[in-house]
């Protein structure tokens, strides 16, 4: 029988501990979005923050600053430097274990870029999109982009990574968000931090936090709808694995009948989808897209979204609001800017006034202007019949960036188009006066058009509508008692009225009347 000595048998239990403590031991990390290249907010403390061994002590330097911060029991760490002017680079050392470098660091503003399709949509979709990519050439113009992931709970970090804006780099990022970066690097000579996250197609709930979903009422039937859908997942699955084959084969029969008729060919069946990690589900993209940016601080956010909500408009009153608090509150910097892009003209044009779910949730839009710091950009003059992405995305970036300018940094400029202000009636008249007129009202094309006119019967017809100094009256010899006017109120309205700056006025209306999607949850 072998012996083994003492000494051999110590050695062996001292590998044996040391295996463990081997296998514990967390390598200094820090999270995607800080790395080279990145831009950190000027004017406000400097955030930095990973991961490493529970207890570590971690030091963080940039320049002349330094500070020291300890891993808590989940190993996170997070250190704040002091706040700088604009400017750099800069270089970013922390030292625990290891020692990490975030080289070509800027300091200027950070921008969050969110919300579904518009935003997402690429400057290489844009117009002009060859001749904007050859002239991308922004150095201190920094851009991140988000990877699509949704989660089922807040996650502490995201895929993505800094680069320079280049013409390599520029088309295949957000176009609203490149064009606002733009317009407000080119203005205030500040580096620009540009963070795309943002998806196609979702539903502003999908981004909010889930404390808020729990909290206020009116995102209850959403989430029931999904908790619905969840628990019948499993036997909708079994199902569709009984019909299945059958499915296939009629679908590929009518396949072959839609081709020999010159046909569209009918979309493939597929199983039923998961919706536990649908990217509509509420707070799926704010638990996978948000919240790993929040230590982060920013200047502001923009926001292009909307579509997606229009059928329950009426709800986006209350649900978008509260997302903008939702946000606010978890970033912890109070009341930073947000600016949102009201819905585009879209479909066709109504021959006749009537109603419009899109009217109604670019009417919540304007409403949610009652928070502070917010600013709309109206596009209603710059969509595309026949196209839910309208292509010029540099007047959009621009209408931001002036919202940005007066309201962001303080500029005294006319930022917005006519807003609705206030009623009178002069007999059969009703006049309408405005904010935002700036250096006055203007007709684009000659006449006023766009308004619709109707008496306590609720019966619209198109109105007459002139200027008359700041204020704009409107009628109809159909209408002899006029209670109410309406003006851009469609998906797709002819709409002429704007300010001498050029800006379109927004669409609204004077009655209260219930909407279509008054009661849609």
């Amino acid at each position: 029988m072998r012996r083994v000595s003492a000494v051999s048998l110590a050695v062996a239990l001292g590998l044996m501990l040391l295996v463990p403590c081997a296998a514990v031991h967390a390598a200094l990390r820090l999270p995607a979005a800080i790395g080279d290249h990145m831009v950190v907010q000027r004017g406000r403390p400097i955030a930095v923050w990973g991961w490493t061994d529970a207890g570590a002590k971690v030091k963080v330097t940039m320049g002349n600053a330094s500070a020291v911060a300890t891993a808590n029991a989940s190993g996170r760490f997070e250190a704040a430097l002091p706040a700088l002017e604009a400017g750099g680079p800069h270089t970013i050392t922390i030292a625990g274990d290891t020692t990490i470098e975030v080289k070509d660091v800027l300091v200027g503003d950070v921008w969050i870029c969110s919300g579904q399709s518009n935003m997402a949509m690429t400057v290489n979709r844009s117009n002009n999109a060859e001749a904007e990519a050859k002239a991308a050439t922004y150095p201190n113009i920094r851009l991140f982009t988000v990877s699509r992931t949704p989660a089922t709970e807040p996650q502490d970090d995201c895929k993505g990574e800094w680069v320079l804006c280049s013409p390599e780099t520029a088309p295949g990022f957000s176009a609203v968000g490149y064009f606002f970066g733009r317009d407000l690097h080119t203005h205030l000579k500040v580096p620009m931090g540009m963070i795309n996250t943002s998806w196609g197609g979702t539903p502003s709930e999908a981004w909010t936090s889930p404390g808020m979903v729990a909290k206020e009422p009116a995102f209850a039937p959403i989430a029931k709808r999904f908790d619905d859908q969840i628990a019948t997942y499993a036997q909708r699955q079994a199902d569709w694995e009984k019909v299945k084959d059958a499915r296939m084969a009629a679908w590929k029969e009518a396949v072959a009948k839609a081709k020999a008729a010159g046909k569209r060919a009918p979309r493939r069946p597929g199983p039923p989808q998961n919706p536990t990690l649908s990217p509509h589900r509420p707070s799926t993209l704010y638990n996978g897209m948000i919240a790993p940016l929040l230590p982060m601080r920013i200047c502001g956010a923009i926001w292009y979204q909307g579509e997606s909500n229009a059928g329950r408009a009426y709800q986006y009153r209350t649900i978008f609001p509260a997302m903008i608090v939702d946000w606010r509150q978890h970033w912890g910097q109070g009341d930073f800017p947000f600016f949102f892009v009201q819905l585009a003209n879209f479909r066709a044009r109504a021959e006749t006034p009537g109603e419009s779910s899109w009217a109604e949730l670019r009417e919540a839009q304007s409403k949610t202007l009652d928070l502070p710091k917010t600013g709309q950009a109206v596009i209603i003059d710059i969509g595309e019949a026949k196209d839910i992405h309208p292509k010029n995305k540099q007047d959009v970036g621009k209408r931001l960036a002036l919202a940005a300018r007066a309201i962001a940094y303080g500029e005294r400029l006319v930022y917005s188009g006519p807003t609705y202000r206030g009623m009178g009636r002069e007999d059969n008249r009703l006049r309408l006066s405005f904010d935002h007129v700036g250096d006055g009202l203007v007709a684009k094309g000659g006449d006023l058009k766009g308004f619709a006119i109707a008496g306590e019967d609720k019966k619209w017809v198109w109105a007459t509508a002139k200027i008359e100094g700041k204020t704009v009256v409107a009628w109809s010899d159909a209408v002899k008692e006029p209670v109410a006017v309406r003006y851009g109120w469609a998906e797709n309205p002819e709409c002429t009225l704007y300010n001498a700056a050029g800006l379109p006025a927004s669409p609204f209306r004077t009655d209260d009347w219930p909407g279509m999607t008054v009661d849609s949850k």
